[in-house]
């Protein structure tokens, strides 16, 4: 029977976290970001990629790559099955070996890809003990294996940018659209219609978007569902789980005890 997903985690390596999914067709995502870098591989089927503006279509063979904050989904292409791996890497801990964040949104380096599944392979291998010096190696390589060289900033709206710290920064306070406008100076409609542009996802759902982070990160750390619910500004645990699964494809509790 296939395993439909699971999260794997090691308490030596606190700054990284892995998700192997058997059956991406249960696994249906919103659009969404994650704090940390993320890059994975397909390793069955073929399924969409959309990430910014672009929207690609992955198979067998192809890594993905997600930087910081990027906005995307990646699901089932018209039902048909398929499967990945996933890495989620915390960015303090690249930042502080020098990695910079590549432009690269996908490859289909094949070097890249078995170089990838090695990697996992020896993560999930409870005999290995050089874990973390796999981890630094790999991605101090990993700028060979792309081009294009280091990500490219959208241009930036500094009143945009300025809405969205702002919403970061109280992400866990019971914001209201007019705080932001006020915050940021805009009006409105603007807001509501260049924000969108600017970062992918309305102001309402980058807030969300940015509750769900908070919550899966004290998960992560074991802390109660109920605590985390309301410190993060939903309404009941209820409401967290229903956001949760829309941007995790997993409830709170199969994450926080993965």
């Amino acid at each position: 029977m296939i395993e439909v997903s699971r999260f794997w985690r090691d308490p030596a390596l606190p700054f990284v976290e892995a998700r192997l999914v058997g059956d991406g067709r249960q696994v249906c995502y919103t659009a969404h970001s994650h704090a940390s870098f993320s890059i994975g591989v397909i390793t069955g089927g073929r399924s969409t990629y959309l990430t910014g503006d672009a929207r690609h279509e992955v198979a067998v063979g192809t890594t993905v790559l997600m930087n910081p904050g990027v906005v995307h989904t990646c699901n089932p292409l018209q039902g048909e099955p398929w499967s990945y791996l996933m890495l989620f890497v915390d960015l303090p801990w690249l930042q502080a070996r020098g990695f910079e964040l590549p432009a690269a949104t996908l490859s289909t380096s094949t070097a890249l890809y078995g170089r990838l599944l090695d990697l996992f392979a020896g993560l999930l291998d409870s005999e290995a003990l050089d874990k973390a010096e796999r981890l630094a190696t790999f991605f101090a390589e990993l700028p060979g294996y792309l081009e294009g060289g280091a990500a490219r900033h959208p241009q930036s709206h500094p009143r945009l940018e300025m809405a969205a710290a702002f919403i970061r920064t109280h992400r866990l306070d019971p914001l209201t659209l007019e705080d932001i406008c006020a915050a940021a100076g805009l009006s409105r409609a603007y807001l509501i219609r260049a924000f969108g542009k600017r970062f992918g996802l309305s102001p309402h759902a980058y807030l969300l978007d940015q509750r769900v982070q908070h919550a899966r990160a004290q998960l992560r750390a074991g802390r109660a569902i109920a605590e985390v619910a309301l410190e993060a500004g939903f309404a009941d645990q209820a409401h967290l789980q229903r956001a949760f699964k829309r941007h995790l494809a997993t409830t709170p509790g199969r994450y926080r005890n993965a």
